[in-house]
């Protein structure tokens, strides 16, 4: 395998994920945020999705074999920098990429897709479990929202106080570090990143927005991209957590339904 960065190459991040035919979430919010932070963004479709602004109107999971292949592809002869998976939607698929993050000791962000921002289910009931037992244990940072937090642990977070122990409960199935998102409580938008032992708050304003297609894919993706550049895991966090405040704060519609964040809005002020 190739696993040392060519000389004057920009860091290298692999997302594993769905693809988002109306191009707000998924594959493409990943790979528009990479490039926004300067890596080289690689991808491993496992799914395909009829998608737009007003739901997700069919998912096809594309062949083991195909997943198999795009991933090892770019690890054993690119290499990578940083892996950053999203939604997974069955139990084999979700397997099967566990397995393959073996390949490779780059840092692994997990975003825990459950369900699309439309309330559409984006992960199989049976794949649960394997996300916990298989998936989570191999990352270095699970960025759940308040949602995942309940379906991975059965933690219900009714205000900032329950962080804490939503991350204990999440800590508790293998990750390094909890990003837990907090973006769907009252008042500011508080985030709470913790390995068990360091524990920080990341607040931001609340913006009432209704254009928020992507906002998590666009998070793990950022911390992901600064994950490759050398950051800690707090400083990534921050990062991400600004870049996705600009980019909520400056969403657009599109459509009938819920536009996207504006991955590009840092190049239209």
């Amino acid at each position: 395998m190739t696993c040392h960065e060519p000389a004057g190459a920009p860091p290298r991040a692999l997302t594993i994920a769905g693809s988002d035919s109306g191009g707000g979430a998924g594959i493409q919010a990943d790979l528009k945020t990479m490039l926004e932070f300067g890596v080289h963004g690689m991808s491993a479709i496992v799914a395909v999705t009829a998608q737009n602004s007003v739901g997700v109107h069919g998912v096809w999971d594309l062949p083991a074999e195909a997943v198999r292949g795009q991933i090892r592809a770019v690890v054993d002869d690119i290499g990578v920098d940083v892996v950053k998976t999203g939604m997974l939607s069955s139990a084999a698929l979700v397997a099967l990429v566990a397995g393959e993050l073996d390949r490779t000791r780059a840092p692994v962000v997990v975003d825990p897709v459950g369900v699309s921002k439309h309330g559409d289910p984006l992960l199989a009931p049976d794949a649960v479990d394997v996300v916990r037992r298989e998936l989570l244990p191999r990352a270095t940072v699970v960025t759940p929202n308040l949602d995942e937090v309940r379906l991975l642990t059965g933690v219900e977070v009714h205000d900032a106080a329950d962080l804490p122990r939503a991350a204990e409960a999440l800590l508790a199935l293998g990750p390094a570090w909890v990003l837990v998102k907090g973006g769907h409580l009252r008042g500011d938008a508080v985030d709470l990143l913790t390995d068990g032992t360091s524990r920080f708050l990341l607040r931001g304003p609340r913006l009432d927005r209704r254009h928020t297609h992507g906002t998590g894919c666009t998070l793990a993706s950022a911390l992901a991209s600064r994950l490759a550049w050398g950051d800690t895991p707090e400083q990534a966090a921050k990062a991400a957590k600004d870049y996705v405040s600009g980019a909520l704060a400056a969403g657009f519609p599109l459509g009938a339904g819920i536009g996207p964040v504006d991955h590009g809005y840092r190049h239209r002020r």
